[in-house]
C-alpha cells in the first residue's frame, strides 16, 4: 500500500514516544509506502480533485535524522489524494478551525474515491469532551454549560468538582474546586469568558491517583493493555503532557466492558482508532483526533499496539476495494 499520513511537521517528532512514528515504522517494515504532508498542504480547486503536496519519505531507524525524504519540500509533488491507498489523519489537537476545514477537504478527497481513516465526518461528529454525553451510563456526573450559576449549583451539589474547557488537549486548563470553593468565580470567568464560551463540570473522581487510564480501542477491540497516567507532585492532572508518570497495566473488568460496548459502535461510525480516557470506572473523555501511548504501552508490556494498528488499517483498506 501507499500511505498518505496528514500530521504535524516531522520535523517536530519526538520519536522515542510519537505513535505516528510508531505506525509509520511498522507500515513500512511491511513494504508499505510512506507519505506525508501537513493539513496547510492540501487544496482543492474546481475542475480538479483534492490534492496533497507532499513529502515521499524512508525511515533510516537513526535516531537523529530519523527520516530522509525523495522532496526537500512538500510543494515539489502534488498529489490527488485519491490516488493513495489510504490516508491516516493524524493532525493533534486543538480540533479548531483549521483542523475542521481540513475535515472537509478529506470529506471531499473521501467523495473522490479516497480512504481516509478516522473518517473525516466522524472525527467532526465526536468532539473529544463532549462525545461522552452519548453514553451517560459509563460516565459520572457531568454538566456541560456557559452559565456560571449553573457551575455554582452543580459545585453545592457535588463538593468537589473539576472544570475544564472543551477545546483542551494536555491536561490544558484544568481546574479542580473543593468544598471550599476557593476561586470558583474567578476560574468560571476564565473558561467561560462572562458567558461567551461553553465549558465542561465533572464530579471529582478520587481514582484519579491510580491514574487516568488511556484505553485504545482498534477496529473496534480494545488493546488488552491500558496507559494509566498517574498525577505528580500534588498535580491533579495525570496527563503525560503536564508530567504525569505512565504506567501499562492490564484492562480492568469495567474497562474492558466500557470498550468492548463503545468499539463496535465506533469502528461502525469510520473510527478505526479511539483512545478512550477512564478514571475508575467513569469514561472521561473519547479521543478520536491523534491517540497515543502506542510506544509507551508496547514498551512497557510487550504487547506490539502498531502492529495491531496495521493489521486493522490493511483490512479497513482491503474491505473497501472499491471506495
Amino acid at each position: 500500500m501507499h500511505i498518505l499520513f496528514v500530521a504535524d511537521p516531522l520535523e517536530s517528532f519526538k520519536i522515542y514516544k510519537d505513535t505516528t512514528f510508531s505506525m509509520m515504522r511498522e507500515a513500512q517494515k511491511r513494504g508499505h509506502r510512506i507519505s506525508a504532508c501537513e493539513p496547510k498542504d492540501i487544496m482543492w480547486q474546481r475542475g480538479g480533485v483534492v490534492t496533497a503536496y507532499v513529502r515521499d519519505i524512508t525511515l533510516t531507524g537513526e535516531p537523529d535524522v530519523w527520516f530522509t525524504a525523495a522532496q526537500s519540500k512538500p510543494d515539489e509533488r502534488p498529489q490527488a489524494i485519491k490516488d493513495f491507498d489510504c490516508v491516516v489523519m493524524r493532525k493533534d489537537p486543538p480540533f479548531d478551525s483549521e483542523f475542521f476545514y481540513a475535515t472537509h477537504l478529506l470529506e471531499q478527497a473521501e467523495r473522490e474515491g479516497a480512504k481516509v481513516f478516522n473518517k473525516p465526518r466522524a472525527l467532526r461528529d465526536h468532539p473529544e469532551k463532549l462525545a461522552i454525553l452519548e453514553f451517560p451510563q459509563f460516565i459520572g456526573p457531568t454538566l456541560v454549560t456557559r452559565d456560571a450559576e449553573d457551575v455554582r449549583r452543580f459545585h453545592a451539589e457535588h463538593r468537589d468538582i473539576i472544570l475544564k474547557p472543551l477545546d483542551g488537549m494536555g491536561g490544558m486548563g484544568i481546574f479542580r474546586v473543593k468544598d471550599d470553593g476557593l476561586n470558583l468565580g474567578g476560574i468560571i470567568e476564565t473558561l467561560n469568558k462572562d458567558g461567551a464560551q461553553t465549558l465542561m463540570v465533572q464530579k471529582f473522581l478520587p481514582a484519579i491517583s491510580e491514574g487516568d487510564k488511556r484505553v485504545l480501542v482498534i477496529g473496534g477491540k480494545p488493546v488488552p493493555f491500558c496507559l494509566a497516567r498517574i498525577p505528580q507532585g500534588g498535580e491533579v492532572r495525570g496527563n503525560l503532557a503536564a508530567g504525569g508518570k505512565g504506567v501499562a497495566q492490564p484492562l480492568s473488568d469495567s474497562d474492558r466492558a466500557v470498550a468492548e460496548a463503545l468499539g463496535p459502535i465506533l469502528a461502525a461510525r469510520g473510527l478505526l482508532l479511539v483512545g478512550l480516557d477512564i478514571i475508575g470506572d467513569s469514561l472521561t473523555e473519547i479521543n478520536v483526533t491523534s491517540p497515543t501511548c502506542f510506544q509507551e504501552i508496547t514498551d512497557q508490556t510487550g504487547f506490539n499496539v502498531p502492529v495491531m494498528f496495521i493489521d486493522a488499517l490493511e483490512a479497513a483498506v482491503a474491505a473497501h476495494p472499491g471506495v
